[in-house]
């Protein structure tokens, strides 16, 4: 079976680790936290960055580091993954949604304006599979009504805007390190900002709002979102070879690119001027042009040996969102039609060139079976 994911780890991971269980330095104090801070900001040009336990952990920080809370608005995608939206949630803000672009998946910044409230208080772009969002006029809507920009960089480490790194365009900038992503803790995150008081308001709600003055003495309520020290060692060593890293998703996607092209039913992923991809994810459509949906694609591909996952349900359609009240009389048709058309196929920075043949062999032959049968 070829893994829908398989991560890659460093060289250099298994000393740094190690080295932080010889010393005893194992929680969520220590020299590689210091340093896995300071590089990952020095690497992305900004001046703070703050590790937490996950990327739902930094949106939720930032959100609330911005003293955004009960009743004020986020503008989110309606396409993305439940984390956006639960992280906005859980401060007692509401999510509102805007439809996607039915090429980038990405959201489509058209409609931020006529979604704008009174109550809105930040825009969450996300920059989904790896695709940078168009930024520019989320920039300026934000400028034009001082809004602040919380963007979820969770899948697109190392992607550019306009030669600008993502997660460094808005007022923060979150990131993921879950096993699947380009560079991995386990579990963990982080969050980036040049602003220096946002930047301390964050670091003081990640450690539960100890007071500067007293510790144990709590005027916040803050949040226990620490990653610890081995986490950061372990991030360190991916951060070294993130440059490798990017290299090999780009390599992936044009290996897929080459031998998936012309096949009619299936669009593939895309790539703009102003917005250089880094392929977190391979995703595709089987559109009904294909001859079978793409749950009958899946078992297709399972049945050959290839592994794939669907696209993030819309959060028009998560049931835990329509019991708080929300979005019931909403549409978002092109999060719904890519919600339902919607894979990725394996993509992990440990899968080779024999794995990547095969999965196109296999959807090759499934195309073949069954393109045009449906006419």
């Amino acid at each position: 079976m070829i893994p829908v994911n398989e991560p890659r780890i460093a060289k250099n991971a298994l000393k740094y680790v190690s080295d932080c269980i010889k010393t005893g330095w194992i929680s969520s104090s220590g020299s590689y936290l210091k340093e896995f801070e300071e590089k990952f900001a020095a690497r992305f040009g900004v001046k703070h960055a703050i590790t937490t336990t996950n990327g739902t952990a930094s949106l939720h920080l930032a959100i609330a580091a911005l003293n955004i809370g009960k009743g004020m608005e986020v503008i989110l995608p309606a396409h993305t993954m439940m984390s956006s939206a639960t992280a906005i949630v859980y401060t007692g803000a509401i999510p509102v949604l805007v439809d996607v672009e039915r090429d980038s998946w990405n959201m489509d910044v058209t409609q931020i304006e006529k979604k704008i409230t009174k109550k809105t208080k930040a825009i969450m772009p996300v920059h989904i599979y790896g695709l940078p969002v168009d930024m520019d006029p989320v920039i300026k809507l934000a400028k034009q009504y001082n809004l602040a920009i919380v963007e979820d960089a969770a899948e697109s480490t190392g992607a550019t805007y306009k030669n600008r790194l993502t997660g460094t365009l808005g007022d923060f900038g979150c990131f993921s390190f879950y096993a699947n992503k380009i560079i991995t803790t386990g579990e963990g995150g982080i969050v980036l900002t040049n602003d220096d008081e946002l930047a301390a308001h964050a670091r003081l709600l990640k450690d539960m709002a100890h007071s500067p003055k007293q510790r144990f003495l709590h005027e916040e309520i803050g949040f226990n979102y620490r990653m610890t020290n081995m986490q950061a060692a372990l991030g360190l060593a991916q951060l070294e070879e993130l440059d490798k890293y990017l290299k090999i998703k780009l390599w992936m996607a044009g290996m897929y690119n080459k031998l998936l092209s012309g096949l009619e039913g299936i669009t593939l992923p895309v790539e703009k001027p102003c917005a250089k991809n880094v392929y977190w994810m391979y995703g595709i459509l089987i559109e009904d042009s294909f001859g079978i949906s793409r749950e009958q694609f899946m078992v297709e591909l399972l049945d050959r040996g290839v592994d794939s996952r669907t696209f993030f349900v819309p959060m028009n359609k998560q049931p835990a969102l329509l019991k708080m009240g929300l979005f019931k009389r909403e549409r978002y048709p092109i999060a719904d039609e890519i919600g339902e058309k919607g894979l990725y196929i394996p993509s992990g920075l440990a899968i080779t060139k024999a794995q990547i043949e095969k999965v196109c062999e296999a959807i090759i032959v499934v195309h073949k079976k069954f393109h045009g049968k449906n006419k």
